[in-house]
């Protein structure tokens, strides 16, 4: 087991309490103060509520991945194809379809929860407890398809 000995921090313990992602390269990376590179990006969803986005990405944007409740790099690039070309969307999502969950995915999310969800905060492209709130509140807004 890796263990940093200066604060008694582990692999394990991160996995554990859910603070440790893999990133694509294989590198651990702790906490999501810049935007989430990491494979794994649920934005405060359980497994059902992740597994109800992907169900509804999955006919009309695209999303070719399992409904496994992990919202991974294709689940990501299904939603910002959503972000970008769905008619009601108050600010379309203006980056590239790459599936990272970055700034300008975050604050086109969140323009879209202001919208539809109650969402109160600012669109600044900062996933806190109200954008994640939100979103919890979308993924559960619809009946499971």
């Amino acid at each position: 087991m890796e263990q940093n000995r200066r604060n008694g921090l582990s692999r394990r313990g991160l996995i554990r309490g859910g603070l440790l992602a893999v990133a694509a390269s294989g590198a651990a990376v702790v906490g999501f103060a810049g935007p989430a590179h990491a494979a794994v990006v649920n934005l405060g969803l359980d497994r059902q509520g992740a597994k109800r986005v992907q169900r509804w990405t999955l006919t009309m944007y695209g999303y070719k991945g399992a409904i496994d409740g992990l919202l991974g790099t294709n689940s990501w690039k299904a939603m910002q194809r959503w972000l970008r070309s769905w008619p009601g969307q108050p600010s379309p999502y203006r980056g590239a379809i790459d599936g990272i969950v970055g700034p300008k995915t975050i604050a086109s999310l969140q323009a879209n929860l202001k919208k539809f969800e109650g969402y109160k905060g600012a669109i600044d492209g900062i996933a806190g407890p109200g954008t994640k709130a939100a979103f919890w509140r979308k993924a559960y807004s619809n009946p499971p398809v």
